[in-house]
């Protein structure tokens, strides 16, 4: 079994283990395509590349990570994504998870505060010819108004509470995806859906450990 199989041996195992919680017995067929597809090795720093296809989550410099696969495949397809769908991204980082969206959706707006990152990001997208995510740096809590609404929201890192900027710019029916609370070991994968009449409906799901939502200080007055 090759690195990018046993991979997806080892997301399907987990999946399997923590279904009780999240309702995703196992991987849909375009999601595991997507996986398949994308090459983690290409989104993380050349010291960790042996450990591209480890199921865990990787450094990436500047105090953050590279996902873990299966947080990567369970958000993904916690989103239900459809081939029109236009995405906003709350953290592009190395940009391994636009990469997988973008295999999934229409259209993908990341936005990432760190700028070496948000470099980086477009420089392994470009070189693998993924065209449809834009990347724009800035404070991912407030949102990328100018292409809202979006059909789904994935939140990179843990946020104390859900950003308001990111619910209203969800489009009713659509599904947002996010690791919520204050610590990093005490927090909480959440998923939002937003109805037809503007009303959200929160899903706790399972514990999580994500890098912390970071956002711009506020201006000194």
């Amino acid at each position: 079994m090759g690195a990018p199989e046993s991979l997806l041996a080892a997301i399907d195992a987990e999946l399997a283990r923590c279904a009780p919680f999240t309702g995703i017995k196992a991987l849909s067929a375009p999601v595991r395509a997507a996986l398949a597809a994308v090459p983690r090795e290409a989104f993380v720093p050349a010291a960790e590349r042996k450990r591209a296809y480890v199921d865990r989550a990787l450094p990436i410099g500047h105090r953050q990570t590279i996902s873990q696969p299966f947080m990567v495949a369970l958000m993904t397809e916690l989103l239900e994504l459809g081939p029109a769908d236009r995405v906003l991204e709350v953290g592009t980082g190395s940009g391994y998870q636009a990469a997988i969206l973008a295999r999934l959706a229409g259209q993908v707006f990341s936005v990432e505060l760190i700028p070496e990152l948000a470099r980086g990001a477009r420089a392994a997208l470009d070189a693998l010819g993924i065209a449809n995510v834009a990347i724009r740096v800035g404070d991912g809590a407030e949102g990328w108004l100018d292409h809202a609404p979006y059909d789904a929201v994935i939140v990179t890192a843990g946020a104390p509470a859900l950003p308001v900027a990111l619910t209203r710019q969800l489009a009713p029916g659509g599904r947002l995806v996010a690791p919520l609370g204050r610590a990093h070991d005490h927090q909480t994968l959440t998923l939002v859906a937003k109805s037809a009449d503007g009303s959200l409906i929160e899903t706790a799901l399972l514990p999580v450990a994500f890098v912390p939502l970071r956002s711009h200080p506020p201006p000194k007055t």
